[in-house]
């Protein structure tokens, strides 16, 4: 179980003083009339008297099926074995330890000036030390509580430590340690988006570093699948890049969560559960015992196709297959066991050309400026550890649409200048990541854009920098060649195409350069179509 970055699966609400609390100690109570119950340990054993029959409004109607309770309390709460009179309570006894593990209790924590907590931070926008956290740093305590507190469909426990042994990893977490002498820093060790002034994002080399420890973690081969947590907007995204690049026989499934954990109606505690049930079926195997269905997302009691799904709305079923040609591979059966839909055509983990166990050690980049010249760089990506964080590849996405372009008319033609956005982006990569690229969001289902947006890509290509064509959205068709200086992006979306140009990127290095991007001669554009039709190659087939 790997925790990932920006997760709402392992996020939960603000810890709020309760009014047990604040009478307590003399604070002005909240208005609600209940306080909400988080779960905490005991300290102390203890013994509860719990009312027969409150369960459920209709359990007392059933009370002849029942054995006697334990006992009885009067009015005055004395207990007694025998019932003292008709009205006396009946009740069961039950002993309390700490060692039972979480209970649902009332929050007691204040401030350190002694005033109630009303939200995280200790006042709004409050700085990070000012500020408490509200995601777990990895899943061992979302597993516990949902151990200790979910219900299965017929009454019973979930007990998943019955039906797997997990070990946890902290891949690009989204909570951290920030005391002691291995503290950990905001930004570069962990990655929230809550407190929301506090948000932070993963980069380029985290995505490194985390695909390295995945592989290292499985090249164990002590483990039957991987689920790994992420936030709901890009958990497709790493699954999608981790199916690519990972060499592994067993699944990989990620998860995420539409509402916190704790909140009402969260859906993450169930994609978990999901989750380990796929797993554990083995419906994803094949009769090697090798899995035959490469990255999922599983959420809402589906499984995704990762390259295939991406969310669209924050309500529940708030994701969508793309692209038109599947994308659900399978169906949690409710009640029954896990059932494949469709399997895959792609390429992926065990059987990816881009895994990391086949990727070369060293590829080709480029440098220089669009004004002096583009010259070959030797990048080496891969190393004892495996992926190099710093020689990750950049890709850019670049948006089509129309009445967006200045020129107009046959006695305009596109001047690639007036794109300074893409040629601003050329210019850093050649000073900054040799290893660079862009993806073309353009209009469906062609993936071109207009033609000075053209243009500005054409000098990006001869920059040494390969292009991917997609269409806007979730496309449902191709996007077909039209220019075979151009990659076809397929039915991928942008977000997608750009994970697999990085990953491409990472086995065929750039693209060779023109003397002049602006102006490539014939023989140029002869020795850039043989490169992109290896990259080509990889967009059909990935």
């Amino acid at each position: 179980m790997f925790a990932g970055p920006t997760a709402t699966i392992l996020n939960t609400p603000d810890l709020v003083t309760s009014n047990k609390a604040r009478v307590r100690h003399g604070l002005p109570p909240r208005p609600s009339h209940f306080d909400v119950l988080r779960p905490q340990r005991l300290a102390a054993p203890a013994t509860l008297y719990i009312e027969a029959f409150s369960a459920h409004p209709l359990e007392q109607d059933a009370a002849g099926l029942y054995a006697p309770p334990d006992g009885w309390l009067d009015k005055d709460g004395t207990f007694h074995h025998e019932r003292p009179f008709d009205d006396a309570t009946p009740v069961y006894v039950v002993e309390l330890d700490p060692a039972d593990g979480l209970y649902p209790l009332p929050y007691m924590g204040r401030q350190a000036d002694g005033s109630a907590w009303e939200e995280t931070s200790t006042a709004p926008f409050a700085p990070p030390g000012a500020a408490r956290q509200t995601f777990y740093p990895d899943a061992r305590r979302l597993y516990e509580e949902i151990d200790r507190f979910g219900l299965g469909d017929h009454g019973t426990p979930v007990e998943l430590g019955s039906i797997a042994d997990f070990d946890f990893f902290r891949a690009a977490p989204s909570g951290g340690y920030t005391t002691g002498p291995e503290s950990e820093r905001l930004g570069q060790d962990f990655f929230v988006y809550y407190p929301y002034h506090l948000q932070s994002e993963p980069g380029l080399a985290h995505l490194a570093q985390a695909t390295n420890q995945v592989q290292a973690v499985l090249a164990t081969g002590d483990y039957a699948g991987v689920q790994w947590l992420e936030g709901s907007p890009t958990v497709d995204e790493t699954l999608y890049w981790l199916g690519l690049m990972v060499d592994t026989t067993v699944p990989l499934v990620g998860h995420a969560a539409q509402r916190r954990h704790q909140s009402l109606s969260a859906d993450g505690d169930r994609n978990v559960v999901d989750g380990v049930k796929f797993i554990a079926s083995g419906v994803a195997l094949d009769e090697r015992g090798e899995d035959r269905v490469g990255s999922c997302v599983i959420v809402d009691e589906l499984v995704y196709a990762a390259r295939d799904v991406t969310k669209v709305d924050a309500r529940p079923g708030g994701y969508e297959v793309t692209g038109g040609h599947g994308g659900v591979v399978a169906d949690l059966g409710g009640y029954g066991p896990p059932q494949l839909t469709y399997l895959p055509a792609r390429r992926h983990t065990h059987h990816s050309e881009l895994r990391l166990t086949v990727l070369p050690e060293r590829v080709v980049g480029v440098v220089g400026t669009l004004g002096t010249g583009v010259s070959l760089v030797d990048v080496v990506t891969k190393d004892a550890d495996g992926l190099v964080p710093a020689a990750m590849p950049h890709v850019s996405i670049t948006k089509y649409s129309r009445y967006a372009a200045t020129g107009a008319g046959t006695d305009c033609p596109p001047v690639a200048d007036e794109e300074v956005e893409i040629l601003a982006r050329i210019d850093a990569n050649l000073a900054n990541t040799p290893l660079a690229g862009f993806v073309c969001e353009g209009m469906s289902p062609f993936g071109m854009a207009d033609p000075t947006r053209n243009a500005a890509l054409s000098v990006a290509l001869f920059a040494g920098m390969p292009v991917v064509r997609t269409g806007r959205g979730n496309t449902g068709g191709m996007a077909y060649r039209t220019d075979p200086t151009f990659i076809s992006g397929n039915n991928l979306t942008a977000t997608k195409a750009r994970m697999l140009l990085m990953a491409a990127l990472l086995k065929l290095g750039a693209l060779p350069p023109a003397a002049d991007p602006f102006h490539p001669t014939l023989v140029e554009r002869a020795a850039t179509e043989q490169v992109v039709a290896r990259y080509q190659a990889l967009f059909d087939t990935h």
